[in-house]
C-alpha cells in the first residue's frame, strides 16, 4: 500500500513540476494588479473572493500546465541539449510524450471551464490565452521559432493579458481599462523575457529553433531588452508626472528608482545570461510596483 502511495505521490509531483509552480506568480501578480486597478482597493470586497480565487487558480496552475506541458512535448529536441532542463520529467521518462499532451489538453479544458465561474469575458480571454499558448508551441504555426513573435506572445500574455484578466474578473466592460498600464507591462515583460532566450541560446541554436536570440544574436537581443526596459521606466515617469494612472505623488520615487532600475538591468542582465539575474531584477522591480499599489489605493 505504501508503495502505491509513493508512486502516486511521485506522479503528482511530476505533474506539478511540468506546471512550474515558480511561474504561477508571474501571471497571478499581473492578475491581482488588474483587480487592484478595477477596484482601487488592496483587497477586493469579500463577496468577490470566491470568484477571484477561482480566477487565480485558472491563471496560475491551470493555464501554466496547459501551455507548458504542450511546450515541453514539442521542445524535446532542444531540451535534451539544455542543461537547465535536465530534471524535466519528460527527459528521464517519468512522464511520456503522450501523457504530457493529454495533461495539456485536460488542463486547457479545465481552465476554460472553470473560468466561466468568473465570467464570460474572462473565460473568452482564457480561451485566447490557451490558444495562443498552443500556437506558440505546436507546428506548423510554432511562434516560438519565429523571431519576434516569440517575444510578442510572452510579453503580451504577461504584460497586458494578466492585468486585463484581473480587470475583467471585476468589470467585464473593458472600455475603461487603463491601456497605458498594459503597454508599460508589455514593455517590462518583454525586457524580462528576452534574457531567457539568451539563457537557452545554445540549445535552441543546436536544435535549429529560430528564436529572436538565435536570429539576431546575443548582443542585439540584449540591447532590444534593455531598450524595452528603459522605455517602460520612462513611461512610468511620464505617467506619474502627468498624474495619469500613477498618482503624481509618486513622481519623486519614480525619478529616484528609474535610474536604479536601468543601472540594475545593465549590471544584472548580460548577453551571457543566467536566470539568477532575471529573478533579482524582477524582485527589485516589485518595490515601485508595491508602492504604486499602496498609493493608488490611498493607503499612502
Amino acid at each position: 500500500m505504501s508503495t502505491v502511495v509513493q508512486v502516486r505521490g511521485q506522479r503528482v509531483r511530476d505533474v506539478v513540476a511540468i506546471g512550474r509552480p515558480a511561474f504561477w506568480v508571474v501571471s497571478i501578480v499581473p492578475y491581482y494588479t488588474g483587480i487592484l486597478l478595477a477596484t482601487h482597493r488592496l483587497f477586493p470586497p469579500v463577496h468577490e473572493w470566491p470568484r477571484l480565487i477561482v480566477g487565480a487558480v485558472v491563471m496560475g496552475p491551470l493555464v501554466w500546465l496547459a501551455v507548458l506541458a504542450v511546450n515541453d512535448a514539442y521542445d524535446l529536441p532542444s531540451d535534451r541539449l539544455n542543461p537547465r532542463k535536465a530534471k524535466s520529467p519528460l527527459l528521464d521518462g517519468r512522464i511520456t510524450l503522450r501523457t504530457a499532451t493529454r495533461l495539456a489538453f485536460a488542463a486547457a479544458v479545465a481552465a476554460v471551464g472553470l473560468s466561466l465561474v468568473v465570467g464570460v469575458v474572462f473565460a473568452f480571454g482564457v480561451l485566447l490565452a490557451v490558444l495562443l499558448g498552443y500556437a506558440y508551441s505546436v507546428p506548423p504555426v510554432r511562434l516560438k521559432t519565429r523571431a519576434g513573435f516569440d517575444v510578442a506572445v510572452n510579453a503580451l500574455a504577461l504584460g497586458a493579458f494578466g492585468p486585463l484578466a484581473g480587470w475583467a474578473a471585476i468589470n467585464p466592460d473593458l472600455s475603461d481599462f487603463p491601456w497605458l498600464m498594459g503597454l508599460q507591462g508589455t514593455l517590462a515583460a518583454a525586457a524580462l523575457y528576452l534574457p531567457t532566450t539568451l539563457a537557452d541560446l545554445e540549445a535552441d541554436r543546436a536544435a535549429g529553433y529560430q528564436t529572436i536570440a538565435v536570429r539576431y544574436g546575443a548582443r542585439t537581443t540584449y540591447l532590444i531588452g534593455y531598450g524595452a526596459w528603459i522605455a517602460a521606466a520612462a513611461l512610468s515617469v511620464i505617467l506619474a508626472a502627468t498624474g495619469t494612472i500613477i498618482p503624481r505623488s509618486m513622481l519623486l520615487l519614480e525619478v529616484v528608482m528609474v535610474p536604479v532600475l536601468i543601472l540594475a538591468y545593465g549590471k544584472l542582465i548580460g548577453p551571457r545570461q543566467s536566470f539568477k539575474g532575471i529573478v533579482v531584477l524582477a524582485s527589485l522591480f516589485l518595490f515601485p510596483c508595491g508602492t504604486f499599489a499602496l498609493t493608488y489605493t490611498g493607503v499612502l
